[in-house]
């Protein structure tokens, strides 16, 4: 009597997608006390922000910076918050959107995107999870930071790298780490600065403004400074401006540390007590519009300026949702998935 051992029938196959990851920083759920103070605990614990020895800054976070600071930032955030939520949010969503509709025009079903955010909802987790679950078996990451600092694209890798070695099956993956000089980023930032002179009729000061960081990092090899002064030079090309017609400085200072300089709110005054009266300002290190460009650039140093003697400071907005912009990201995506999608004729 023949005996036959029972084989168990293949399971369905499920379609081998690419997954594309795009992640920004993070934001609070909600302009409240305790939901600030949440965002700022996961953020500030955060060793790749913050790399001083924990016996000297977690007594400092836990015991003076989380019970008073949210205080204040969250009147800021009131200040700009949108009907949808946080224009970081909303602003990444949008944009993540119409990256997707690009990539999909042209390689259909085959990619996938979804958004994360380092600190807040969505979380890299479920969006990593989200992507497997509709068969990414390769996965990019892109970090929306077109210069790369540890602070913030650093800790997009740790996340990622966490998320990954929890998984039983992992997918073949690759990271950007920038894209600081891609010719479609700098040309949408140069044609958001034409298109901003042309409203308000106008060619002024152009102050570029980036987020700042230690100065130590940098003397420990970050790249960032030197990536930002390459965006600054490259869109300074594109523009046409002479020296004495811009200027490069850090914002957001943070402690008692001495950060990159100079400091924008120093350039700010400098220039008012030179005489400028106009100023335009762009944040290029900033994606999509936040609470460092809506309040600290269009609100904070405006107010400063305008105590100086200045006569007007407007913000030349984040490339945001535009299309250049999406288009722009959509082709990093595309370079860095060579060898995984099929040649295009």
């Amino acid at each position: 009597m023949a005996h036959h051992r029972a084989v168990a029938q293949p399971a369905t196959p499920t379609p081998r997608r690419i997954g594309v990851l795009l992640v920004n920083l993070g934001t609070p759920d909600s302009p409240s006390y305790w939901a600030v103070q949440r965002f700022l605990r996961e953020f500030l614990a955060d060793r790749r922000v913050i790399d001083s020895s924990r016996l000297l800054w977690l007594p400092i976070l836990y015991g003076f910076i989380l019970p008073l600071r949210p205080i204040r930032i969250v009147r800021k955030y009131r200040g700009i918050w949108m009907d949808e939520g946080s224009p970081l949010a909303v602003l990444s969503s949008r944009l993540a959107a119409k990256v997707a509709a690009l990539l999909h025009d042209r390689h259909g079903d085959e990619v996938r995107v979804a958004l994360a955010l380092t600190y807040g909802q969505p979380d890299i987790r479920g969006a990593v999870a989200g992507l497997c679950e509709q068969g990414a078996r390769r996965l990019l990451v892109l970090p929306l930071y077109p210069q790369y600092c540890s602070s913030t694209t650093g800790s997009v890798f740790d996340r990622v790298s966490g998320v990954l070695r929890g998984r039983r099956w992992v997918p073949e993956t690759r990271f950007v780490n920038g894209y600081h000089d891609d010719a479609g980023y700098i040309d949408a930032l140069a044609a958001g600065v034409r298109a901003h002179w042309a409203q308000a009729g106008e060619r002024p000061h152009l102050l570029f403004s980036y987020h700042g960081i230690p100065a130590r990092y940098v003397e420990r090899g970050d790249p960032y400074q030197a990536q930002a002064q390459a965006t600054t030079w490259m869109v300074v090309s594109r523009l046409g401006l002479a020296e004495g017609e811009y200027s490069h400085c850090y914002q957001s200072r943070f402690g008692r540390l001495a950060w990159l300089q100079p400091y924008t709110v120093d350039v700010v005054r400098g220039l008012a007590r030179q005489g400028v009266r106009r100023l335009s300002i762009v944040s290029p290190s900033f994606a999509v519009d936040c609470l460092e460009t809506l309040e600290e650039c269009a609100i904070e140093y405006r107010d400063e300026f305008l105590r100086l003697g200045g006569e007007s400071l407007a913000l030349v907005p984040a490339l945001n949702d535009a299309d250049r912009h999406a288009e722009a990201l959509a082709g990093v995506v595309r370079r860095h998935l060579m060898g995984w999608l099929p040649a295009e004729s």
